[in-house]
């Protein structure tokens, strides 16, 4: 019975012995930072998207595709357009890829917002309600918004006409919101060649475009039967749309478009769609 006891108690003591010593080793691995799951999140939380961009080799570029002349497919279906040309220049000045993702207008914002890309390029017009959420690349673009009807219309003639109108525009783009502010009645579409489809078909009355797209289309279709009647008092600018927090990327940004307006690349671009410098 004796040495019964005996064992139990050598027994025992071993186990707390092992116990104490796991314990030792934890505590040990915890200060020297050795935890490999604790290690990786605090380096992925240090990360900038800049730095994973970088790391992966490529920028993902929200765009629609189809608003020409800043994004759209060319006859043989390629993506083209300023605001492409200029956003595959910018990854290539970053040593990276640009991987666009066409979305259409009205899921841009949303897509943004779940960092399905990571940033966007698509004349995205900078104004407070979208700098309070997002920000903004230095300004490319510099251009007015204009009122466009089909040429036989002839009872509107400035955007106080527009009320009681049916005006084609983005849900939610800022040019839909002066034709509401001027009382149009909203007919929701998806990008201006819809809107023109729609304005020669009369199933419309007007639409609020930029002014670039028109003279793009009339320098592709000059026959076609639209005018346009009147024009907004204010330019706006555009540019490269970003998630707040990443300062990083937005900086770098802008550095390569200054260096691509510093040594005449930028004007190149412009010229080729618009015959000039589009960013005055």
């Amino acid at each position: 019975m004796k040495n019964k006891r005996h064992y139990v108690l050598v027994l025992a003591m071993l186990v707390l012995t092992l116990i104490v010593s796991a314990c030792g080793s934890k505590d040990e691995n915890a200060n020297n930072g050795t935890n490999t799951g604790a290690g990786t999140t605090e380096e992925t939380a240090s990360a900038s998207l800049l730095d994973t961009i970088k790391k992966n080799g490529k920028i993902r570029i929200g765009t629609e595709g189809t608003y020409a002349p800043f994004t759209y497919h060319d006859q043989s279906g390629e993506l083209t357009g300023f605001d492409v040309e200029l956003a595959r220049e910018v990854a290539k000045r970053l040593g990276v890829e640009a991987e666009f993702i066409e979305t259409k207008w009205d899921g841009m914002f949303a897509g943004l917002d779940a960092k399905r890309f990571d940033m966007v390029a698509n004349e995205v017009s900078i104004n407070d309600e979208r700098k309070a959420k997002y920000d903004f690349s230095n300004s490319y673009i510099v251009s007015k918004a204009v009122l466009i009807v089909n040429e036989a219309t002839t009872d509107i003639n400035s955007l106080a006409d527009l009320k009681g109108k049916k005006s084609g525009q983005s849900l939610t783009s800022n040019l839909g919101e002066i034709a509401k502010a001027n009382g149009a009645e909203i007919v929701e579409i998806e990008g201006f060649n819809q809107a023109i489809e729609l304005l020669l078909s009369k199933r419309i009355d007007a639409t609020i475009n930029d002014s670039l797209s028109f003279l793009d289309f009339k320098k592709q279709k000059p026959d076609a039967a639209i005018k346009v009647v009147a024009e907004t008092d204010d330019a706006s600018e555009s540019a490269f749309l970003f998630n707040k927090g990443d300062e990083e990327l937005v900086n770098a940004v802008n550095d390569v478009l200054q260096a691509m307006k510093d040594d005449g690349t930028y004007l190149t671009i412009s010229e080729k769609y618009f015959g000039e410098d589009v960013s005055k």
